[in-house]
C-alpha cells in the first residue's frame, strides 16, 4: 500500500462520491467515513487498496482504492480509481426505501401549502433529495 498523496476528502470529492468538497470534508466530520470500523478524518491520507465505508444518505457504500486523480475526473473515468465493493442487496434495500411523497391522484388539484410543507419533511426524513 504506497500512499497516493491525497487527502481523503479531496479524494471523495475529485472521484465524485460527494458533490462537493466540503461536503466531503462534512461527512468525515460526521462519521461517515469509515475505514475498518474507525472513523476517518478529512485529512487521513489515501493509500493503494484500502477498503473504505462510506456512508452517501441511506446508502452504506464499500469502495476500494486504486488510483488518485490530479483533479476531479469525469464520471466516465471513476471506474480507473476505485472499484465499488456494495454489494447488490444494499442497492436494492435503499430502492425500496425511496417511496415517491410528491404522487398525487389526477383531479385532485395541487398540493396546499400545509401538503407540501409535509411532503418535504418526509423527503428531508428520509433523505431523498
Amino acid at each position: 500500500m504506497k500512499p497516493l498523496q491525497i487527502r481523503i476528502d479531496k479524494w471523495l470529492w475529485s472521484v465524485r462520491l460527494f458533490k462537493t468538497r466540503s461536503m466531503a470534508t462534512d461527512a468525515c466530520n460526521a462519521g461517515k467515513i469509515k475505514m475498518n470500523g474507525t472513523n476517518l478524518k478529512p485529512s487521513k491520507e489515501v493509500k493503494t487498496d484500502e477498503v473504505y465505508n462510506v456512508k452517501i444518505g441511506q446508502l452504506d457504500k464499500t469502495v476500494q482504492v486504486i488510483d488518485a486523480p490530479k483533479s476531479r475526473v469525469n464520471a466516465a473515468l471513476v471506474p480507473n480509481y476505485y472499484v465499488d465493493l456494495t454489494p447488490e442487496e444494499e442497492y436494492n434495500r435503499v430502492k425500496s426505501l425511496r417511496t415517491t411523497f410528491e404522487y398525487r391522484e389526477h383531479g385532485v388539484g395541487r398540493p396546499t401549502k400545509r401538503d407540501r410543507r409535509q411532503i418535504e419533511y418526509l423527503k428531508d426524513y428520509f433523505g431523498e433529495e
